[in-house]
Parts: structure tokens; sequence; C-alpha cells
């Protein structure tokens, strides 16, 4: 039978004990405890402990261990249970420990997948220009489960989503580009659906965002592609240069008729 011989302050951590335990060999160091588990087991100079006991004792520090590493990491921001979990995996924490300190802390309310969500969405919908198939793949990877994601996203409605996605279409527009109105249009299109906006959205967004080019934005925009494909086909002559010119600019989205305005704009400046 193992006997606690002493029972010391660590130095560096008020909350931690030292127990020294004497196995029949001597005096030595078994093992450190928070406060709190020295509470809980009422642990004493003198008291005999068996291998069971002392296992139980150093499960539970483990336990008392982890969910202060949990509460540490909690105090930052709300977390759902995915995320609690593989941050005690990263330091090492052992499943049973880990399930433990789940339980616990849901028990406590500190966790809450459901309350974790709709925050979750709010602050999305709030802060970003994120649409709700993306906010839905980021709450997935957060281990929120199908049901729970489609009830948060009701803080989401069609109304929200194409607001959001017509300022995004406004900005997009304000920029300016050298591009055809045709090319412009396919790549908002692909940056709203990389934001999480559906097809329907994205279609209401564009119809409902004035996006029409003036002929001569338009014209400005062809005469630049145009200039970069004939030195591209400079070497051409005839009727191989007008169809290399022709394909090179339908490609980019401009309109035979603007094509040919192009080209004969070019033969009368040459």
């Amino acid at each position: 039978m193992a006997i606690i011989t002493k029972i010391t302050t660590q130095q560096k951590n008020q909350d931690r004990l030292n127990v020294f335990i004497d196995y029949g060999k001597g005096e030595e160091f078994a093992f450190s405890i928070d406060s709190d588990i020295l509470i809980k087991f009422q642990l004493k100079k003198g008291m005999e402990l068996d291998d069971f006991s002392t296992m139980e004792i150093q499960y539970q520090d483990d336990i008392r261990k982890a969910h202060n590493l949990a509460i540490n990491y909690l105090a930052r921001r709300m977390r759902s249970e995915k995320e609690i979990s593989d941050y005690l995996n990263q330091k090492e924490v052992d499943e049973p420990v880990i399930n433990e300190v789940l339980h616990k802390l849901t028990a406590q309310r500190y966790i809450n997948d459901e309350e974790y969500a709709l925050a979750y969405v709010r602050t999305q919908v709030n802060t970003t220009d994120k649409g709700p198939d993306l906010i839905k793949l980021e709450l997935k990877e957060k281990g929120i489960s199908e049901v729970i994601r489609l009830q948060a996203l009701e803080e989401f409605p069609l109304e929200l989503q194409i607001e959001k996605a017509s300022k995004v279409t406004e900005k997009f527009f304000q920029k300016g580009s050298k591009e055809s109105l045709k090319i412009q249009k396919q790549k908002l299109e692909q940056l709203l659906k990389r934001k999480g906006f559906s097809f329907e959205v994205i279609h209401i967004a564009l119809n409902e965002t004035e996006v029409d080019k003036e002929d001569d934005e338009e014209m400005e925009a062809i005469r630049y592609q145009g200039e970069k494909a004939q030195r591209k086909f400079s070497q051409l002559t005839g009727f191989e240069y007008q169809q290399k010119m022709k394909q090179t600019l339908y490609r980019k989205g401009f309109s035979m008729e603007l094509i040919e305005r192009f080209l004969a704009e070019k033969e009368e400046n040459s």
C-alpha cells in the first residue's frame, strides 16, 4: 500500500500541488494535482492509496486540466463542440478525457451548437459579403449538424441574400474593366458563386443591378483587347488575319457587330 508522505505547493503555480508517496522504498514524487482535486479526494499526509485510487485521482486531474484548457479557449469567443474537441486533441488530451470535458461543458452551457450556429450566421451576415452556401459549408467544417445549419440559416432570408449579392455586383462594376461586358458578367457570376450565393440569387442580383455598358465603354474595351490581339497576329494578313481577330475577340465576349466596327475602324486608320 502506498502512503502519502508530503504534499507541497508548486512554486510557479500556486493552484497545483506535488504529491509525494512512499511505495515501501522511501519517499518519491508521485504526481501533481489541482487544488480542487486535493479537496475532492480529501488527500492528506499519511493517507493510504491503492492503485485504483491513484489512477482515479490522476484521471480526474486530467479532466480538470483539460477543462481549464477548454475554458481558456472559450474565453476568446464562442466555439462549437467540434472546435473544442479538435483543440484538446491538438493538446494531446486522451479521448475519454475529452468526452468527459465536453459533457461537463455542455451541462454548464459553455457550449451549445444551436446557439453557436445562430450567432455565427448573424455575425457573417452583419460583417461579411458571404452567401448562405459558403456559411453553411463553414458551419459543416465546424461540426454543426445539417439540421442545426438549416435552422440557423433561416436568419439569412432570400431578400437579404439578394441585397448582399447586389452590393457585391455594384462594387464589382464600379472598378471598371478593359474586358467585354459578357466576360465581366461571367467573372461576376463566378465570384458570387464562390462567395456562396445560389444561381437564383445571382440571376436576380444581375437583373436588379444596372450593369449595361455605354457604347463608348464597350468600344474602349474592344480597342484594348483588339490591340493585344493585333500584336499577336501581326505577321498574318488578309482573310487569315481577319478570322483570327474575329475568333479571338468573339471568345472575349464581344458581339460580331462590335467586332466588325472595330476592324473597320482599324482598316480606316491604317
